[in-house]
């Protein structure tokens, strides 16, 4: 085992120090720096000291300096610089409110009051359907996107309930589908259209072409109140549910520019029954647009449309206010408010000028502008409208994208319907909640 020298212990008698308190004097004789000093360096009374009476050991006791000790803090010279990064912050904070209340304040001013007179308020507490203001529309045609139902009167479809109107759409008669069958609504009276091909339909279990799959309702007042600049005000829970498409919009009382969509048409609200995860946008999307152009091909609708998103929720989970507001400076739409808008035009430029129309149709004639002879740039949105309300389903026009979220149809096929129908067992459960349009109230006022 190794051995080590220890040192001899050193002798405190001999150490000569002016802490003679043994409690200064550390390992190795060396003086203990952090040791409380003894009376006798600082006097009996030095605010250093603390005594204890039973003699036990001293502590440390901290004092305020005082001015008169000579002892003064440091100064600091403040940065004239520092003061920007109050500044600077505040600044921001006062542009953002001017800039929020500017544009309150543009949004409100642009909206120009005029004088109305009413010209249609139904709440439906009559219980009852009125003839004189509402044509419930019968078709079978598609309505030219190749909807997938056929309109009716029937009480399964559009009826009165606690004061509500309710527009729903339900299964066609599964026997009109499996079997060859003929629907002509001419022979029958009921339809609505003058048109051959609005009015018959045909199940060919060969070829698998079937009649319309679904049963739905479509409203107007074509034959009641129409308006000419004004207001319009629905008050309505949308439907929910796959590939419902719910609509409440305005067709030209007569074709004054020509055939659809020379004379226009206006889109207060439209939406569809998908849930938010639809990736075009669902029931917490609701759109509104203006269709103008020479012909179907050249619909310039693009120019003239914008859409507006729900907050936490789907627009079918409760009543809304679709409302148009419309003169002859400006058209707009909105949800609730008239400050929350979803599209919002001024006529301040001819509409052929913004269309970028080609210079020729497909088969090289000519186009002529249908509305210069007016010289108004509201044109063609100058002449007598009327409302349509309308749960449509399905279709082929592209509302409902091919091959995503699980569309069980293709648009291009000839046997969209069928297939639209052998896959009901997906899409129909998805109706037995809230399925239907509830209307509570809808006013129309002409500016007067």
């Amino acid at each position: 085992m190794r051995k080590f020298n220890v040192p001899p212990a050193p002798d405190h008698s001999r150490t000569t120090s002016a802490f003679s308190d043994n409690s200064t004097i550390g390992p190795g004789g060396q003086r203990n720096p952090f040791a409380t000093p003894p009376a006798s360096v600082f006097g009996a009374t030095s605010a250093f000291q603390h005594s204890d009476t039973s003699g036990g050991a001293r502590y440390f006791r901290s004092r305020r300096i005082r001015k008169d000790d000579g002892h003064e803090p440091p100064k600091f010279k403040k940065d004239p610089k520092e003061k920007w990064l109050c500044i600077i912050p505040l600044l921001g904070v006062l542009i953002g409110v001017a800039i929020t209340g500017a544009m309150i304040y543009l949004k409100i001013g642009r909206i120009v009051s005029h004088q109305y007179c009413s010209v249609l308020d139904d709440d439906f507490s009559s219980g009852t359907l009125n003839p004189s203001i509402w044509t419930a529309e019968q078709e079978v045609g598609g309505y030219g996107n190749g909807q997938f139902e056929q309109t009716t009167a029937d009480a399964e479809n559009v009826f009165i309930k606690d004061g509500m109107l309710y527009l729903k759409p339900t299964l066609q008669d599964e026997s009109l589908i499996t079997a060859n069958t003929v629907i002509n609504l001419t022979a029958s009276g009921l339809c609505t259209s003058d048109s051959w091909s609005n009015c018959v339909a045909s199940t060919n279990i060969t070829n698998g072409t079937i009649i319309p799959p679904v049963k739905s309702a479509r409203l107007n007042t074509k034959l009641g109140p129409t308006i000419k600049y004004g207001r319009v005000e629905v008050k309505a829970k949308i439907p929910q549910g796959d590939w419902l498409w719910p609509a409440i919009w305005m067709m030209p009382v007569t074709d004054t520019y020509g055939a659809w969509p020379a004379s226009g048409e206006i889109d207060i609200m439209e939406s569809r029954g998908n849930n938010h995860t639809y990736s075009l946008g669902g029931n917490d999307l609701v759109s509104s647009a203006l269709h103008w152009g020479p012909n179907p091909t050249n619909d310039a609708y693009r120019h003239t449309t914008n859409f507006k998103n729900s907050l936490h929720s789907e627009y079918g989970d409760q009543f809304h206010t679709y409302g148009l507001e419309w003169s002859e400076k400006y058209l707009f739409t909105f949800v609730d408010t008239r400050l929350l808008q979803v599209f919002y035009n001024t006529f301040s430029k001819p509409f052929w000028n913004q269309g970028g129309f080609p210079y020729t149709d497909a088969n090289g004639t000519r186009f002529v502008d249908p509305w210069s002879q007016t010289g108004r740039p509201q044109t063609p949105f100058d002449q007598e409208f009327y409302l349509i309300i309308n749960v449509a389903v399905g279709g082929t026009n592209g509302w409902f994208q091919d091959g995503t979220d699980g569309k069980p149809w293709v648009d291009a096929s000839p046997t969209a319907k069928n297939d639209f129908w052998n896959a009901r067992d997906q899409w129909y459960p998805t109706w037995t909640k809230n399925g239907q349009m509830i209307v509570d109230r809808v006013q129309m006022w002409q500016q007067c």
